[in-house]
């Protein structure tokens, strides 16, 4: 065996909603009702992506440990891109091959081995998808080494469900009060938090992206050209192929279910980390382009 790795779920349930600052209290309402905040790897939402992310070279055996401490959700764990050459049902001495996706019982576990054999980031997930893009649990295997094009040939062509407007509501039906950044600093700070919630796994901690899959952020042309289409980008989302500092990318970015406040601190910070032009995003500029993206989406059915 080539790499061995423990990967842990839980489910959290706190009184303030997924990625509210601060410290959260336990929740015992939503734990009895069984619906978390953040389900994630290895105890926080992050622990296994960019520079935490666990790594392979090509052609090399990885045993994962997957654990599911709970204490409510059954988990439903699948490495995308790969298929398990065996699991070791429940942690066992039953095995089998050839496995996509494989339950792992609330206070259970199992192993899973794969060969991997090309480069590339695979993406951990728990396939109750959701759970993976809003509430944390996605983590990253990092593989180095030679490609192989007839098995891969790094083109992909995939279209997701973009979602529409909404608002995410607490358990007693109200919308929660958030708290508005009073100058640049503490957008920055606030859009720093917003940013490692939803944004870090694809665009990565240092905003370099994922080579091939998603765009970097650090230094974008693409961003740095347009900040009212940046907005327009975080808000209604972005399909097809699109150029960034001279590589082209195709795939999708779906509109983000943020607040105003959310994409404004988000952006905020973006533009003011790494390399970028500076600056401030308010409310109020994402409103504006909001109201714009749906004028335009009702004059295109009219």
């Amino acid at each position: 065996m080539d790499r061995e790795y423990y990967v842990m779920q839980g489910d959290f349930y706190t009184k303030g909603k997924y990625g509210e600052p601060g410290l959260q209290p336990f929740s015992m309402e939503k734990a009895i009702l069984e619906q978390p905040d953040y389900v994630v790897f290895n105890g926080s939402v992050g622990a296994m992506t960019g520079d935490n992310a666990i790594k392979a070279n090509v052609g090399e055996t990885v045993r994962l440990f997957v654990g599911n401490g709970g204490p409510n959700l059954v988990s439903s764990f699948h490495v995308i891109g790969e298929i398990f050459d065996y699991v070791n049902l429940e942690g066992g001495t039953t095995e089998t091959k050839n496995v996509q996706t494989t339950l792992v019982p609330a206070g259970g576990s199992t192993i899973v081995e794969f060969k991997v054999d090309v480069p590339g980031t695979l993406i951990l997930v728990d396939h109750s998808i959701f759970r993976t893009f809003n509430k944390g649990s996605l983590g990253m295997l990092k593989v180095e080494g030679a490609e192989d094009l007839q098995i891969y040939s790094g083109k992909t062509s995939d279209d997701v469900y973009l979602p529409e407007g909404g608002t995410i509501q607490d358990m007693s039906g109200a919308a929660p009060t958030q708290v508005l950044a009073k100058n640049k600093t503490e957008r920055m700070e606030q859009g720093k938090r917003v940013y490692e919630g939803t944004c870090l796994a694809c665009h990565q901690g240092n905003g370099m992206g994922v080579a091939g899959a998603f765009p970097p952020l650090a230094k974008s042309d693409f961003l740095n050209a347009d900040r009212k289409r940046a907005v327009q980008v975080v808000v209604g989302g972005l399909s097809g192929p699109v150029k960034v500092n001279g590589t082209t990318y195709n795939s999708v970015m779906p509109a983000q279910q943020l607040s105003d406040e959310d994409v404004a601190n988000a952006l905020t910070y973006v533009y003011n980390s790494w390399g970028n032009s500076g600056g401030e995003v308010t409310p109020s500029e994402v409103k504006a382009q909001r109201s714009s993206i749906r004028t335009s989406s009702v004059g295109a059915h009219e």
